[in-house]
């Protein structure tokens, strides 16, 4: 795009404004679907461009790059929809509700979902993974133990985050490190300043919110109802680990997500044939529509009647909107002239680190997936940082305290629509409960105006 056909910096202004404040009137007081929500702010922002000069095929070829970008995202999903109605069938998930309802109890179970979505993200590197193994069997598990979802899905989330940007496996710590050109070991230390002390306040919170659990909210007689319908309809055996065992291992080895999910598909189809006699139209209809079943107990119907890939088609549709909105202000130059702008008013290394802050949080919302803002926007603020003498770790961090950590708080960004897809709960819902999302901008930006932890480098 030339500077040219760029608009100009109150119309840049203007679109952007008229873009947020569309979408965020339509989601928060209409009550609107968030895909239509985005696909209105985008038909607005499209409009707008064209009658400034820009020409179709100038804006389309911004939004099937963009589209193009979300396809790993998309596939990742279906295949996920698929797994998660194979393991349900095979009886791997039942296993898992089993015994986490025989051996977990309520009052530390919030706790424990945390630490155990913490420690499979750190050996695994992925939080999607993570999401979609471990933490789809502790949401079933919460349901049999009367915990509400919203606490589970932000329990298991921060979990998954805390050990995706900690862990060196992880492709978010590796690529932000390397935009940022920082050892790696270097900034998972740093990080641990703004990343720490939310996952100890999440915890102290669910240790918390486990206390109203020992009081009488647990239903014990509930609980051994469902462990015995669970136990009468699935052939339940010590072989269904075996899945979610493999699929997280070769996660664990660095293979791609999309052929290990696949991977996992087929096993899970494979025992379900093998264990609890299912046929093969069955396991097609599962894998498509999702798990089926009628118990007579509604708690397990609703417990176990997930998954599917058409589940996850109203997501896809999500991502792909997502991209949309973000087009048309890239084709603009709406986002240049934002970074642009913050480097003309920034006049310190203080206001550089707040102003860096807000406006990558800013740039993530709009653009939705943190491989875009990192690779894109990294090297930019790198330059800016050099510039005043910030060391490449404040700017890793930053990047991640931004980006991975505050991604599922976004619901159309990759991740935000993956989790509430994942986990079956909005994001609007679990927020409150997932604190180490967020105190981490908070804390980065207090650091940043009071010099703590801040490290600056030598002038040369």
């Amino acid at each position: 795009m030339t500077d040219e056909k760029k608009l100009s910096t109150g119309r840049s202004i203007f679109l952007l404004i008229i873009a947020v404040a569309t979408l965020l009137t339509l989601v928060i007081f209409v009550k609107s679907p968030t895909t239509i929500s985005l696909a209105i702010s985008a038909m607005i922002e499209i409009i707008f461009c064209m009658v400034w000069g820009f020409t179709w095929d100038e804006l389309q070829r911004d939004i099937i790059e963009n589209v193009k970008r979300m396809m790993p995202a998309v596939l990742i999903l279906l295949c996920v929809g698929m797994l998660v109605g194979s393991w349900i069938l095979c009886g791997t998930v039942p296993l898992l509700v089993y015994y986490g309802l025989k051996f977990l109890s309520p009052g530390i179970f919030l706790f424990a979902a945390c630490i155990i979505c913490s420690i499979t993200s750190i050996f695994t590197g992925t939080s999607w993974g993570t999401l979609s193994t471990v933490g789809i069997a502790l949401m079933a598990v919460s349901a049999g133990l009367g915990i509400p979802a919203y606490y589970t899905a932000g329990a298991v989330t921060v979990g998954a985050i805390f050990g995706d940007k900690l862990s060196p496996l992880s492709d978010t710590t590796v690529l932000a490190s390397a935009v940022a050109e920082v050892d790696i070991r270097e900034h998972m230390k740093h990080m641990l300043y703004t990343t720490l002390p939310g996952w100890i306040i999440s915890l102290i919170l669910y240790l918390f919110i486990g206390l109203s659990f020992k009081k009488g909210t647990f239903n014990a007689e509930m609980t051994d109802l469902i462990i015995k319908t669970i136990a009468d309809k699935f052939n339940l055996n010590i072989l269904l680990l075996l899945p979610p065992i493999i699929v997280l291992y070769l996660i664990f080895k660095g293979k791609p997500a999309i052929p290990v999910f696949g991977a996992g598909i087929i096993l899970g189809a494979i025992f379900a044939l093998v264990f609890q006699g299912a046929g093969v139209k069955t396991i097609a209809t599962t894998l498509n529509s999702g798990f089926q079943i009628s118990t007579g107990v509604a708690a397990v119907d609703k417990m176990l009647m997930r998954g599917g890939l058409s589940s996850m088609l109203g997501t896809v549709a999500l991502l792909i909107f997502s991209a949309v909105f973000g087009s048309p202000l890239k084709t603009a130059g709406v986002i240049d002239m934002i970074v642009n702008k913050i480097q003309e008013v920034a006049k310190n290394d203080k206001q550089i680190m707040v102003s860096t802050y807000i406006l990558h949080s800013l740039l993530f919302t709009i653009i939705g997936s943190y491989y875009v803002t990192f690779s894109a926007f990294g090297p930019i603020f790198k330059k800016v940082f050099d510039k005043y003498y910030l060391h490449g770790k404040n700017l890793s961090r930053l990047l991640e305290d931004t980006g991975t950590a505050f991604a599922p708080l976004v619901p159309w960004s990759v991740t935000g629509a993956f989790v509430a897809s994942t986990l079956g709960v909005a994001t609007g819902e679990f927020a409150l409960f997932a604190p180490m999302l967020y105190l981490g901008i908070i804390l980065g930006i207090t650091y940043s105006i009071t010099g703590f932890k801040i490290i600056k480098i030598d002038k040369v």
